[in-house]
């Protein structure tokens, strides 16, 4: 019997859901459940409602994604969690292939390439994740900036609960804080290097609405594990 995966779509007045939820629902993985949940929005709700019969649809007040994760996180009923935005799109062999990979490496944590798309679903860029052979060199990386997409991430249930879920006290970068906690504790995050997801980068994005916000958050976050990820790149090195 396949493992279950639980694939939670934060939504807040995002006109592209129905194409995240369509994605989600077309996978070929034979155990999904999808949860949709809806954080308050004030547009766009109509175009969840084809969907609601093969969909978990949660209706909760603003509170931002971090919180519409962690309720996600709370009601999923699958081993892995993984977290699709309400503007991008999975490819449909996403869940089959990573889950494979996971599952050859015994890995607990993993994310992946992904193509950009524009706001009408035009390819921008195929394969634009930077690549990474090992936990040292991702590290490295780690050290100025964040190159896991989240949406890419296919992650254990149970590793999020140990590590207390996501920090609702961030708005723009509690996925970068998590990945910090995972690695900095010993979590090899591995990197499957198959474009998984397309990546919508359009104009009222959260991270181009909020950008100096989300620089300054970043910055903090950063700041606040330097000296633990040094630490973990001596251990390995």
């Amino acid at each position: 019997m396949p493992a279950k995966v639980s694939i939670l779509i934060p939504f807040y007045n995002c006109p592209y859901v129905d194409r995240a939820i369509e994605s989600a629902l077309q996978q070929t993985y034979p155990d999904v459940e999808v949860i949709v949940i809806d954080d308050g929005s004030t547009k766009h709700v109509p175009l969840i409602k084809p969907y609601t019969k093969h969909i978990r649809y949660i209706r909760k007040p603003n509170g931002g994604t971090a919180s519409a994760l962690n309720r996600g996180i709370r009601l999923a009923g699958g081993t892995y969690i993984s977290w699709l935005s309400s503007d991008d799109v999975y490819y449909p062999d996403k869940l089959e292939s990573q889950i494979a990979f996971m599952e050859e490496r015994k890995a607990e944590a993993s994310f992946s390439n992904f193509d950009l798309i524009d706001e009408t679903g035009n390819m921008i860029k195929t394969a634009a994740a930077a690549k990474f052979s090992n936990t040292l060199e991702l590290l490295r990386h780690m050290l100025w900036g964040n190159p896991i997409n989240g949406c890419t991430v296919v992650v254990f249930r149970s590793l999020l609960v140990k590590f207390q879920l996501f920090n609702e006290k961030l708005p723009y970068t509690h996925d970068f804080d998590m990945w910090y906690r995972l690695l900095v504790a010993g979590t090899d995050f591995h990197f499957m290097d198959k474009s998984t997801v397309q990546y919508r980068k359009h104009v009222q994005a959260s991270s181009v609405l909020h950008m100096e916000q989300v620089e300054q958050e970043a910055n903090s976050t950063r700041a606040q594990y330097e000296e633990q990820v040094i630490a973990r790149m001596i251990e390995l090195q």
